[in-house]
């Protein structure tokens, strides 16, 4: 019996170590975690943190994670959490030992509830952590407060002390651990060489951010989140995306709001977060306020169309009328014209056009490279172009009123006669003034495609401006290829001089409205002055070449004509007309107004213009000043805004780009019922004009929106 009893000692001797080592590990296993806590106010939701044993000595880092698990339907939130819910978070201040946390967050998903959007996750998270040690040899005390939010159709905000004590250069490998922080590693967004962010663009007037990122392996159903450290980005919640895709280009477009007023994210850093099917990369970027490309699923070949319509409508429009006059003339007169001789003129005045829009387009992309402001027509906006023109037109209007003589044979001719006769420079020089007087018209068509066109690259950019050209071209390449259509027209005679003098007076009044143009940049009575000199300098010349009754008829007619017709015109102008009334009282374009004042209940008419607009001076008279629209415009809930783009500004500038316009007129309403603007066409009309209003004035459609938009 003793023997067996010794056999039992021995045996006891020789395991004991083997027992004491398995104890040890299993002690020191539960070291390395806090055992699932629960809050007994709250059973739905356990948390764990837990080191998985990886240490890098030299980094001085331990790998540990924390593990949530909820009841079904409990949701609990991600870093950002968007328009409700609180992002968890731990406060490490009593830990010893402890530099600082890295804190991974998986990828998360969108919930909706009654017309709240959060994000988050449901059932189970990890968020894989990296801690910061002082000393790796000593002692760790972690000690961490996480309080963390889960809601159901309530919240619920709950606290739990998370406390693990440890050695870091003893900790031994779990390999249980390290699989469940594997697993949560798999859901962190990462970066990737396929992925890349183009730009994050931010719009202040319309309060929308769009993310633009290409993917070299095409994209599926991307889904796009954003979130930064600055507190202005904290405080903005970012609703679901809009998102169009174009071979390997994504562009989403999300509405911003935040509850401390509007949000102002131009230059903030961002973060951007993408998902797609089996990936999710993390970029960041700042917000900007460059152009944005126009929808991606807007196909060029569409763009083209667009762009050839809009340049054949720039032929009607009363800014290139005296030129397409002076062209009609000049072909005309132009007796015993072969065939050949009036293809090739109509060719070289394409030809003019399409320079001149290689020439407009060359020198946006200048501009583009440069950071400067972009639009259609900007050239008005300098004084010396303005008196160039002035300059150009002027001679345009004495030749056609036949006040200097035109000599094709004489090698002494100057530029303007070789302009005003029949050779193909003349012509060519022709298509370039035309395309020159177009730019001030925005016609149909024409914004959609120069609005594409300045947010494409260089090579798209041309293609368009190359169709608006061939467009502008059209009639005068339809001569080209029919040459009989010319051969058509009447023989030339006496009648041919009054048709001339007819659009000689047209391209007079263009110079006078350039004229007017200048009291923007240099004082009213210097105009009159100038005004007055080159008059005196045309009657001067129209006295030398037709002789002095001329003058004394065309001053009579000038001074009696004047005065008899303001005469008659107030005598009478109650029985055949209505009288323009005066103009409304309109502010100064603010962007921040227009949100307050549609806070308000107000209803908001914004009138983008500039003086050398010759469409926004014809929606003016025709449109805004005649009733209904002008007693309309004139009720107390109405605020009316004008936006002034005589002269540079960025600040109008950065408005009509906001709404991918880059010309003028440009006119949006705003109202309860369209915080977000409706927009009008370019060739405004009563109707389109007045349902806008009567729309954005109505909070009604504002609810069946935002329903329609929560369901």
């Amino acid at each position: 019996m003793k023997k067996i009893f010794n056999s039992y000692v021995s045996l006891f001797i020789l395991i004991s170590p083997s027992f004491l080592a398995l104890f040890s590990l299993t002690a020191n296993a539960s070291d390395e975690s806090t055992g699932w806590l629960v809050n007994p106010m709250h059973p739905p939701l356990e948390v764990r943190l837990m080191l998985t044993g990886q240490k890098d000595l030299e980094a001085k880092t331990v790998e540990g994670f924390l593990e949530v698990k909820l009841d079904t339907d409990w949701k609990t939130y991600w870093r950002s959490p968007g328009e409700g819910g609180i992002a968890p978070k731990v406060d490490w201040e009593l830990s010893n030992n402890l530099d600082t946390v890295d804190w991974q967050w998986p990828m998360p998903k969108r919930y909706e509830f009654l017309g709240v959007e959060t994000l988050g996750y449901k059932e189970h998270v990890i968020f894989p952590m990296t801690f910061h040690i002082d000393d790796m040899n000593k002692p760790v005390f972690l000690s961490g407060k996480l309080t963390m939010s889960s809601c159901t159709s309530i919240c619920v905000l709950t606290d739990y002390e998370l406390v693990l004590d440890f050695t870091p250069a003893n900790l031994p490998l779990s390999t249980n651990a390290m699989h469940v922080f594997n697993q949560g590693m798999s859901q962190v967004p990462k970066t990737s060489q396929a992925v890349s962010l183009d730009m994050i663009s931010w719009n202040q007037a319309k309060k929308e951010l769009t993310v633009v990122a290409t993917n070299t392996a095409g994209w599926n159903k991307p889904d796009v989140f954003i979130d930064g450290q600055s507190q202005n980005v904290k405080d903005t919640s970012f609703l679901a995306p809009k998102i169009a895709i174009n071979d390997n280009q994504m562009i989403a477009t999300m509405s911003a709001s935040s509850w401390f007023g509007d949000p102002e994210l131009l230059n903030e850093e961002m973060a951007v977060t993408i998902s797609d099917e089996n990936m999710a990369v993390e970029l960041s970027a700042t917000a900007t306020n460059q152009i944005v490309p126009m929808a991606a699923n807007t196909s060029l070949l569409k763009i083209i169309g667009i762009a050839l319509l809009g340049g054949l409508i720039l032929n009607i429009m009363p800014c290139v009328l005296p030129v397409l006059g002076m062209k009609l003339s000049s072909i005309i007169s132009a007796e015993g014209l072969q065939k050949r001789q009036i293809r090739t003129q109509f060719l070289a005045s394409a030809a003019g056009i399409l320079t001149s829009f290689w020439l407009i387009a060359g020198f946006l992309v200048i501009l583009k490279i440069s950071g400067q402001a972009l639009g259609w027509g900007i050239q008005f906006q300098n004084p010396y172009f303005i008196g160039t023109m002035i300059l150009i037109t002027g001679l345009f209007a004495a030749n056609m009123l036949g006040l200097f003589e035109i000599r094709l044979s004489s090698n002494a001719n100057t530029w303007l006669a070789t302009r005003g006769g029949n050779s193909h420079t003349g012509h060519f020089v022709q298509g370039m003034f035309a395309t020159l007087l177009a730019t001030p018209c925005s016609a149909p068509f024409l914004g959609t495609a120069v609005a594409f066109a300045l947010g494409a690259n260089y090579i798209t950019l041309f293609a368009i401006f190359t169709a608006l050209a061939i467009g502008m071209a059209a009639p005068w390449l339809l001569i080209a290829l029919f040459p009989r259509l010319a051969q058509m027209m009447p023989k030339p005679g006496k009648w041919m001089d009054n048709v001339k003098t007819v659009f000689g007076l047209m391209m007079l009044a263009t110079s006078i409205w350039l004229l007017t143009l200048m009291t923007s940049f240099i004082s009213t009575s210097l105009v009159w002055l100038i005004g007055l000199s080159l008059i005196v300098l045309l009657l001067w010349r129209l006295g030398n070449v037709k002789g002095r009754k001329p003058v004394i008829v065309t001053l009579a007619f000038l001074i009696f004509g004047s005065a008899g017709g303001m005469l008659l015109g107030s005598v009478t102008a109650d029985h055949w007309a209505t009288p323009l009334p005066a103009d409304h009282a309109w502010v100064p374009l603010q962007t921040d107004e227009i949100a307050r004042a549609v806070s308000q209940g107000k209803t908001v008419f914004v009138d983008v213009t500039a003086d050398w607009c010759i469409t926004c001076k014809a929606n003016k008279i025709g449109v805004l000043l005649q009733e209904p629209v002008y007693s309309t415009l004139g009720e107390d809930n109405m605020l009316l805004m004008r936006g002034d783009w005589t002269k540079p500004s960025d600040y109008v500038t950065g408005f009509l780009q906001s709404y991918g316009r880059f010309g003028v007129p440009f006119n949006i309403v705003y109202g309860p019922g369209a915080p977000q603007g409706i927009s009008l066409s370019v060739i405004l009309s009563s109707d389109d004009v007045l349902n806008a209003i009567r729309v954005a004035s109505d909070s009604s459609n504002a609810m069946v929106s935002a329903q329609a938009n929560n369901g």
